[in-house]
């Protein structure tokens, strides 16, 4: 179960591996694809190591100050416990955090969705799915807590598996563009510069 839900918890936070990253990338100005993808791969680095991070060092110290205050305590409770014992500011930092994150999620995952759509059924598609999306969140945000996480965990799964596959396929590409361009110094440069292209 630990196993599970670390998984589960760890792709709901940063995305690795479902390939929803690269939509966004593939309409990034650049120079190369290979320069982007450094950039777009710290992106896992900020969220997970920071953020959580952080996250843990407050219910960590929360537990070294005050030993009995978590016991009780059960997942989201838990961190929200935990903020609550910083004086004044804790429980404005996890909101304000929360709202930041909720916000920016929910905008990032209509645009997935909304390219995904586009990409499958054409431009008059779009409308149809923004309907759809803001009655999904609504929904969402009524329904009982574990149904919405299910939901989540078992879409993010069907987005990995062909993904994880195509990664497989797609290996000698990858190292192929980085040696062109990381390995040998070729960074800066322009995709199609490279004597041989």
């Amino acid at each position: 179960m630990t196993l599970r839900f670390g998984v589960a918890r760890g792709i709901f936070s940063n995305e690795s591996g479902l390939g929803s990253a690269p939509i966004l990338a593939a309409s990034a100005r650049t120079r190369n694809t290979v320069r982007y993808a450094l950039v777009s791969a710290t992106g896992t680095f900020w969220d997970t190591v920071v953020v959580c991070a952080m996250t843990g060092l407050v219910m960590v110290t929360t537990v070294l100050k005050f030993p009995d205050v978590l016991v009780n305590s059960k997942g989201i409770y838990m961190t929200q416990t935990a903020f609550a014992q910083i004086p004044v500011a804790g429980p404005f930092i996890l909101t304000g955090g929360l709202l930041l994150f909720v916000f920016s999620t929910i905008l990032g995952w209509s645009s997935y969705g909304e390219r995904a759509v586009e990409y499958l059924f054409g431009h008059r598609s779009i409308m149809p799915y923004r309907v759809m999306w803001v009655i999904v969140v609504f929904a969402g945000s009524l329904l009982v807590r574990q149904i919405v996480f299910d939901f989540a965990d078992t879409m993010n799964a069907l987005m990995a598996i062909p993904n994880l596959v195509t990664l497989v396929f797609l290996s000698g590409v990858v190292a192929a563009e980085t040696k062109k361009y990381l390995w040998s110094k070729n960074l800066d440069k322009v995709a199609g510069e490279i004597r041989g292209d």
